[in-house]
């Protein structure tokens, strides 16, 4: 798969090299990713992150807030991508929410209380020499300084779980506000989220599921204050039709319903990863 990737690389920047229409931020997203290991690379064919950062319009120097970074498969994109002069910042959920999911284990919990710490030093070491600089907030406890600070606000398959919880909490609201108060006037928030077909129950596409549908999703958006830009089809899967008794962990990366099961697995993977929006929003100048 790297070798698979660079081959698209050099063509890609042949081909832009030769025509003139190749940018040299998108050369730059092309080199990061082209040195990304081959396992986050194997993903690249359904998480577009060339397509996806570039319809958001996420450059080097900017200030970036990531939501919910995880295990930093995008950070360890971005912080090189952002360069010393741009800086990254991740978002958690808040730590009320965690023990409303179910299943994680007091040692977890417990974990979560210095996750700020934990992520800014992670994040520092990946960023290595050249990185963007690295700090961190939870959701709902946006600190003032931060307070409109950043270009772009990152929300990549985040919006479920605090849409799912929102009733116990008040987390989707408070998420919104978070963002709308840590950017720039004019700055962008990028959205990719699991898509529920507009036919499905809305009680099914609710975020327990891991699905959301489009005009809802919009509608918060909107409500928060942010304006509608543009949206894209790349990451859009149509093999991906989930029944109300389906999950959207029954996918790949997760196969959470097929570990046991050969046969199931063959199909979910034939599905391929979920189907996904991918909206751009502003806030107002």
């Amino acid at each position: 798969m790297q070798r698979t990737f660079s081959l698209i690389l050099f063509l890609l920047l042949a081909s832009g090299l030769a025509t003139g229409t190749l940018s040299a931020d998108s050369e730059r997203l092309a080199t990061v990713l082209a040195a990304q290991p081959a396992d986050v690379q194997a993903r690249y064919a359904w998480r577009h992150p060339q397509e996806t950062l570039e319809f958001f319009g996420v450059e080097p120097g900017m200030t970036v807030v990531e939501a919910l970074p995880g295990g930093g498969w995008y950070s360890k994109v971005l912080l090189p991508y952002l360069g010393s002069e741009g800086r990254l910042i991740g978002a958690d959920y808040a730590l009320e929410m965690y023990p409303l999911f179910g299943f994680f284990n007091e040692e977890q919990l417990k974990a979560k209380e210095t996750w700020m710490q934990q992520f800014t030093a992670d994040a520092t070491a990946w960023a290595g020499e050249g990185g963007a600089a690295v700090s961190a907030f939870v959701l709902g406890s946006l600190p003032e300084e931060l307070k409109g600070q950043a270009d772009a606000v990152l929300l990549i398959r985040a919006l479920h779980n605090l849409a799912r919880f929102e009733e116990e909490g008040g987390f989707l609201s408070a998420a919104l506000q978070n963002a709308y108060d840590v950017l720039k006037p004019g700055g962008i928030v990028g959205v990719v989220q699991h898509q529920a077909r507009d036919g499905m129950p809305d009680e099914w596409a609710s975020g327990r599921n891991g699905y959301l549908k489009k005009d809802f999703v919009i509608a918060r958006m909107e409500a928060a204050g942010f304006e509608l830009v543009d949206s894209s089809s790349f990451n859009e899967n149509d093999k991906d039709v989930p029944t109300t008794e389906d999950i959207v962990w029954r996918l790949p990366p997760s196969l959470a319903t097929s570990r046991d099961n050969p046969e199931l697995r063959g199909r979910m993977e034939a599905i391929g990863e979920s189907n996904r929006m991918t909206l751009k929003f502003r806030k107002p100048e």
